[in-house]
């Protein structure tokens, strides 16, 4: 983000209904899984207050069952079917208004998506009966453990339906009704009423899942007749008291009959005139396992931005739009009218105090989200999400940090992620720190796979900036060895120098244009060992060095679209998260790309959502994909394998070897008895790529 951006709309204070928000930032809803038995825990009041404290202007909670534990996904989100769930939320509302912000409580009944129903033997409440089969070829690529955990939510049972009556319709107004009722009395300042994510009102609003023939079903006036019912009722119920704010998909994405942006722009117009203070747009991929990064969470940044409008342009009151909504982006579609609040999910999860960072002209400090999908993977077992570049998300305890009771000096061995996070933790608590890397830049493994995947550029970028702004020593073109170390007199030496890459043991391995990561690396950024590597291609690389186009992740990105020094036939070696992404890199560069794997599944260091994604891109873009593929030998021109019982082989300018990736750090057996005090942190202690180099730094540099 740039360090002079200034974003005066999205500070500025806003009005929804009865309430008035400090400022255009909004928390949307997301599970965080904390709650017991329907009540909410101290945990979850944490994780909220650190995001409205961090200066949020609205808060909106997880979804909240209005007939708990009936049409819930989880007994661990919150209740508003009883008044016994009143104190917790009570304790809530006044935590996050004393810490400044405003508290929106998110109403549903997830219909068809409703797993304790199924754990319960209840058929799902749905507008209609489902037909057909949803395609779950994806979860091909799901491990077993993967699988059992996903089973182990419904017990291992299978869903049964039953078609809303009118009884039930009216069961289902009451419902919302006096769970807004319940939300007033606790003191909260407004509710969302969920229509989307094929929860039971955004079913009964489209027509691929709603095939009534009676008043709630055919014309869209009637298929959104039951939210429109349930506005009114709940504005019946709590008049002026509370901001009623609506979610609606702009768009359903994956299915014929989904419901379309003319059809959601249609719904919100109806919403608000049955009382409506906001609209919230959203989008929706009726197939989480075939399109996930379609909606809910898209990968595309600002992805709704432009439903979002149409609703504006339909609507008179306030529109809030979400959807991989940077900073940035909701500054501009605020100054351009297209919205008027920006809601930012994954964002305020990775940094719970962006809105303080930009407040203050800082949105340098702002700690990016990478868009890995790590977090949202947990809520497919009904686990606590966990967030590859925070560690203190759903623990929120563990900040602020501690000063350290003794200063000492502390050399960081690796200027990749691990190292880098240890170095800002360590010098932050007040060590002294000396980081070396024997490369010529910052970065280490993160620098080179923002090559393939841009967010990753975000977190390397705003790790520069903080260990920029410490008193660090930072020594790069430093090769590290006992003796070198010693001689720095450390009280601590944290070795963080990544993974050990190896070649497969097969005639061929060590041909000039078969490449292992590290000489990849050094081939596309003209830095480290090429001594290996072919004549012509070394010279291109010391051309792209001098220019300065190597030095940069987004040139290189943009120069290799147009010119690859690389030859047509590419054959990857590992189907894991490097193989598989670096697969799709050179497909979409004009590469003919075969991918061998050894075993069944790819990309299973991913999180599922962009595993799964990556996988299909892969095959959109080319690849092709062989599973279960041996590699038998590598020859100038072609790698042999077999697969099963045949032999195959694929034609290869170039081969990348992207298995036998392996944690070791002889580094750290050299120093035994040398220093003091030795710790391992990222892929050389467990190849858990960013995740575990941040979670392990972060472990690591606390304690220190």
């Amino acid at each position: 983000m740039p360090r002079k951006a200034t974003f005066p709309h999205l500070l500025a204070p806003g009005t929804i209904g009865p309430v008035t928000v400090p400022n255009r930032v909004v928390l949307p809803a997301m599970d965080m899984n904390l709650c017991e038995d329907g009540e909410i825990e101290q945990a979850d009041i944490d994780h909220f207050v650190a995001r409205a404290a961090g200066g949020t202007g609205l808060i909106i909670t997880g979804c909240c069952a209005v007939a708990y534990p009936i049409g819930c996904a989880s007994t661990k989100e919150p209740g508003l079917s009883e008044d016994r769930f009143i104190p917790g939320l009570r304790a809530l509302a006044d935590a996050v208004h004393d810490a400044g912000s405003k508290l929106c409580v998110q109403m549903t009944h997830h219909g068809k998506i409703a797993r304790i129903d199924t754990v319960a033997g209840r058929p799902l409440l749905v507008p209609s009966i489902p037909t057909g089969s949803a395609d779950l070829s994806a979860l091909g690529d799901n491990t077993s453990g993967e699988m059992r955990k996903m089973a182990a939510v419904t017990g291992g049972k299978q869903a049964t339906y039953r078609e809303a009556t009118r009884d039930d319709i009216d069961w289902l107004v009451r419902c919302f009704a006096e769970a807004a009722g319940r939300v007033r009395a606790a003191g909260a300042d407004a509710v969302e009423i969920h229509c989307a994510h094929g929860y039971i009102l955004g079913a009964f609003l489209s027509r691929a899942d709603n095939r009534r023939t009676d008043e709630y079903g055919g014309a869209l006036a009637n298929r959104a007749r039951l939210a429109v019912e349930v506005i009114r009722a709940v504005k019946a119920e709590v008049g002026d008291s509370l901001a009623i704010l609506v979610r609606i998909a702009g768009r359903e994405f994956g299915e014929d009959d989904a419901l379309t942006t003319e059809e959601a722009v249609q719904a919100s117009a109806l919403f608000e005139a049955a009382g409506a203070d906001a609209i919230h747009v959203t989008g929706w991929g009726r197939n989480p396992f075939s399109n996930f990064t379609d909606g809910p969470l898209p990968d595309r940044v600002g992805a709704y931005t432009e439903l979002a409008g149409e609703v504006k342009k339909a609507v008179s009151i306030p529109v809030i739009t979400v959807g991989r909504v940077l900073p940035e982006v909701g500054e501009q579609v605020i100054a351009a009218g297209t919205a008027d609040f920006a809601a930012m999910g994954r964002q305020l999860l990775a940094d719970p105090e962006l809105v303080n960072k930009l407040a203050a002209g800082t949105p340098e400090n702002v700690r990016p989200c990478i868009n890995c999908y790590v977090c949202v993977q947990e809520n497919f077992w009904d686990d606590t999400p966990i967030c590859a570049v925070n560690p203190a998300l759903g623990n929120e305890k563990l900040l602020p940090l501690t000063p350290a009771p003794t200063a000492k000096h502390v050399v960081i061995v690796g200027a990749g992620p691990g190292g880098l996070e240890v170095a800002r933790i360590a010098a932050e608590r007040g060590h002294r720190i000396t980081l070396l890397d024997k490369t010529d830049r910052l970065g280490g493994t993160l620098w080179f796979s923002s090559l393939t995947t841009p967010d990753n550029q975000r977190l390397l970028d705003w790790l520069k900036v903080q260990v920029g702004q410490l008193d660090i020593d930072i020594r790069l073109n430093t090769e590290a060895s006992a003796t070198s170390i010693a001689a720095l007199h450390p009280d601590v030496v944290v070795v963080a120098t990544g993974a050990v890459r190896g070649r497969p043991d097969v005639p061929g391995s060590d041909l000039p244009h078969v490449h292992t990561g590290d000489t990849l690396r050094a081939l596309m950024t003209g830095s480290g060992d090429v001594s290996a590597v072919p004549l012509p291609l070394r010279a291109i690389a010391k051309l792209g060095k001098l220019s300065g186009i190597t030095g940069s992740p987004a040139a290189i990105r943009t120069v290799t679209r147009k010119f690859l020094p690389m030859g047509r036939n590419v054959v990857v070696i590992g189907g894991s998260l490097v193989g598989l992404e670096l697969s799709e890199f050179l497909a979409e560069r004009g590469r003919n790309v075969t991918l061998l794997e050894e075993g069944q599944q790819l990309g299973v260091p991913m999180a599922m959502p962009r595993r799964w994604t990556a996988v299909r891109h892969a095959g959109e873009h080319g690849v092709r994909i062989h599973r279960h593929a041996t590699v038998q030998r590598i020859t100038k021109q072609h790698v042999e394998f077999r697969v099963t019982d045949e032999t195959m082989t694929a034609p290869a300018d170039m081969v990348v070897v992207a298995s036998g990736v392996s944690a070791r750090a002889p580094l750290t057996d050299a120093l035994a008895g040398v220093v003091p005090e030795v710790h391992v942190v990222g892929d050389a202690a467990e190849v858990d790529y960013i995740q575990g180099a941040m979670h392990s730094a972060w472990k690591v540099a606390a304690e220190l």
